[in-house]
């Protein structure tokens, strides 16, 4: 193939992705980009960044470990415990990916877990799911887990925005299916992972080989047009 046809593929692959993030049913998963929040104080004059899981992250459970939780922090950061914050646009630490809210999970103690989750039904005719992360805080980045009921969910970065990593899985053997979404931080030594805009679509997501193969493509086509623009001028 051409470099001039694999930039081709590649651009009309990062448009499809970019169109579904906007368009595409969600079954009957809700509030997949945390905007629906609408957050409460538990009134707790020891911790006043506590409010309530079920206003802040509606749709949604909070689990520490295997421990549901009814509250959660929000426009904060925990330094010392596995936590998950509601990110809002008037935080002093981290700033939503995208709109007025985001997801922040940290696996900060070595044995612990932080994790969210929603049962749902995957879009009938679903191939990949999508979704925007990155780590505000830390330069290293540790794991994060992602399952479809038991199951673990390998991803992979398929594409990057302004401040975040636009991560894919293949999910076409549950599509049709009612399942629990979880995405879950394992304890470390600050490890954290902001999400935003989860979605569902109908388009496969290019494998890591080919992806990388487009990438270089480009980059090397790229080069080639600079150099013959460089040797024209001279």
């Amino acid at each position: 193939m051409k470099i001039e046809q694999l930039i081709a593929a590649s651009s009309v692959i990062l448009v499809v992705l970019c169109a579904s993030l906007s368009s595409q049913a969600q079954g009957t998963f809700q509030n997949l980009n945390f905007e629906q929040a609408n957050p409460i104080s538990v009134s707790d004059p020891a911790d006043p960044y506590l409010v309530t899981v079920a206003s802040a992250l509606p749709f949604w459970s909070v689990y520490y470990g295997n421990f549901q939780q009814t509250e959660m922090i929000y426009n904060g950061v925990s330094t010392g415990v596995t936590a998950v914050t509601l990110v809002g646009s008037g935080d002093q630490y981290v700033a939503p990916i995208d709109g007025n809210y985001s997801v922040l999970i940290q696996g900060i103690v070595p044995g612990s877990t932080a994790s969210i989750s929603q049962t749902g039904l995957v879009p009938p005719g679903t191939q990949s799911l999508l979704f925007e992360a990155t780590d505000p805080l830390t330069a290293v980045q540790g794991p994060l887990e992602e399952y479809l009921g038991t199951q673990t969910i390998p991803f992979f970065a398929v594409g990057t925005g302004p401040n975040y990593t636009l991560y894919g899985a293949n999910i076409s053997a549950w599509a049709g299916q009612t399942e629990e979404l979880t995405f879950l931080a394992p304890g470390g030594t600050y490890n954290n992972w902001e999400i935003d805009d989860i979605t569902f679509s109908p388009n496969p997501v290019p494998e890591p080989s080919t992806l990388a193969l487009m990438l270089t493509a480009v980059g090397a086509y790229g080069v080639r047009r600079w150099r013959t623009k460089d040797s024209n001028e001279t």
